[in-house]
């Protein structure tokens, strides 16, 4: 049986706007195992990142409400000081940020940035620089005894990222959060992050949340999936539970919207409508609007958490009754 390592029980979270609250996040609730891929995958917009940075207390403004637990090894790191979350990030829990070059100090090389993070576990300067040029190996950038003396705007959007992955892995964190690893880079480059963090998973048992857009991407390297739709967890599974049998009204039609392998299979599907900005609560489905199953039941009441297959949930009133 997997030992669980984080779980999200009831998450939710507000923001403070001038028209009352935005309902970022309602009610979230999920686990990640011990040397698994979750991949989170929705929209734009529909409240991935806010989940990530909210592991990782990092959310910005300071203008939020959040109600819930997060457990980590069995500790609420809600209830953590400033102090002891310091000593979690890196340490225990790393974090992809998005675009890599906001994330690098631009007067620094890339190896002396890596190597500040190792320095904090009171490692000699050599062995610590000995080793950046290993997780620079590790990550597959070319060149790696050169390159850490490169600084960031020397490297392309690839190196960028693989600078990245060797930061958050150099304090061997048990979870690795990877927040869209992949945006703005070419399918080629794109393939072989992935495949670096197939490879991390392997070798280091490294537990990632890998957040993404591109339902396409995720086949490749999850374990289990989870579908957020408006700041709600629409439906989880394990990843080939959900691709052969996908049950919410929202997973099927993203299903449907994936490329076909000829142009002669038809024009791609596409989803009415746009996320809704929630600014109240109400009962009912997020995804009523837009949805073409939708009863009058699901504009008024909140949908049950279904259990539909072997660790297989779906939040809809619906779920396996609407025609396939």
């Amino acid at each position: 049986m997997s030992e669980e390592l984080l779980r999200l029980e009831h998450l939710s979270i507000d923001y403070k706007v001038k028209d009352g609250y935005l309902s970022a996040v309602k009610d979230i609730n999920f686990t990640i195992n011990k040397g698994e891929i979750f991949a989170v995958v929705g929209e734009s917009g529909c409240g991935k990142s806010t989940v990530a940075h909210s592991i990782m207390n990092l959310l910005p403004g300071g203008n939020e409400e959040i109600t819930g637990k997060i457990i980590f090894k069995g500790k609420d790191l809600r209830t953590c000081t400033k102090g002891e979350m310091e000593k979690i990030r890196g340490k225990e829990i790393g974090m992809i940020f998005q675009n890599p070059l906001d994330s690098l100090n631009p007067v620094y090389t890339v190896g002396s940035q890596v190597s500040e993070a190792i320095l904090l576990d009171k490692v000699d300067k050599q062995e610590a620089w000995n080793r950046v040029v290993k997780l620079f190996q590790d990550v597959k950038m070319p060149d790696a005894k050169e390159r850490v003396n490169s600084f960031p705007h020397e490297l392309s959007g690839g190196m960028r990222q693989r600078v990245m992955i060797a930061m958050m892995l150099s304090r061997n964190p048990e979870l690795l959060i990877a927040d869209e690893p992949t945006t703005a880079l070419d399918v080629t480059i794109e393939a072989q992050i992935l495949d670096i963090i197939k490879d991390l998973k392997e070798k280091f048992n490294t537990s990632i949340m890998l957040i993404t857009h591109n339902f396409g991407l995720v086949a490749e390297v999850a374990d289990r999936i989870g579908i957020m739709y408006a700041g709600e967890m629409v439906e989880t599974g394990d990843v080939f539970e959900i691709f052969a049998h996908p049950t919410h009204p929202y997973t099927r039609l993203l299903m449907q919207a994936l490329p076909r392998k000829t142009k002669h299979e038809g024009r791609l599907q596409t989803i009415e409508g746009s996320v809704p900005r929630i600014t109240e609560k109400k009962p009912g489905c997020r995804f009523a609007n837009r949805c073409p199953y939708a009863e009058e039941i699901c504009r008024t009441e909140d949908p049950p958490a279904r259990v539909v297959g072997e660790n297989h949930v779906c939040s809809c009133h619906l779920a396996g009754k609407e025609e396939k």
